[in-house]
């Protein structure tokens, strides 16, 4: 079986090397990835993971394999800010609060789709005026779900997280392996 990685993302390329897989090929799914009005975040990401997975072309011998993640504070979808100003909106919102990390993978073959949602809870310890600029000014913020990257910098705001941390920086591997092996593809 083919292995086809459907997300442009490095960092879930890294992370399917962590399992000792390489993907074949690279395709990059374009879809529309705004939210339906009073759409729940769980909906959401699970939706955009399978909608990922259904526009790409799969033959009889691949196995594709999409994920989408996004954070939650309350009630409220924090997708990957569109500038500095919003990173900051993000920061400033998850300090000093608990919030969830929600990502969902679909791996589709020719004998279906399979998808798990899985759902980590991150807290956030109160941040500085000096810290959020710092973070702003690295950059790291950029294409980032909830505008940080838990593996890199902002790894110094999280005390603690209950739940995957695979699964925060992009692709849950426990649930991902057990996923492709159910299509074939040893993990």
């Amino acid at each position: 079986m083919k292995l086809i990685l459907g997300s442009a993302s490095p960092r879930r390329r890294e992370l399917l090397g962590q399992l000792g897989l390489v993907p074949d090929e690279v395709r990059a799914p374009d879809i529309d990835e705004t939210p339906q009005r009073g759409e729940l975040a769980r909906d959401y990401v699970a939706r955009m993971a399978r909608e990922k997975a259904a526009v790409l072309d799969c033959a009889a011998d691949e196995v594709i394999l999409t994920a989408d993640t996004t954070v939650t504070c309350g009630r409220r979808i924090l997708g990957k800010p569109g500038d500095a100003k919003e990173a900051a909106e993000f920061l400033w919102l998850l300090s000093g609060r608990r919030h969830h990390v929600l990502t969902a993978v679909a791996v589709r073959s020719a004998t279906g789709l399979r998808e798990r949602l899985v759902d980590t809870i991150v807290k956030f310890r109160p941040l500085s005026n000096a810290e959020v600029n710092g973070y702003l000014a690295s950059g790291e913020w950029q294409g980032k779900a909830g505008g940080y990257a838990i593996q890199g910098r902002a790894g110094a705001f999280v005390p603690w997280i209950q739940g995957s941390f695979t699964g925060v920086v992009g692709l849950p591997l426990a649930e991902t392996a057990l996923l492709l092996n159910a299509a074939g593809v040893s993990a």
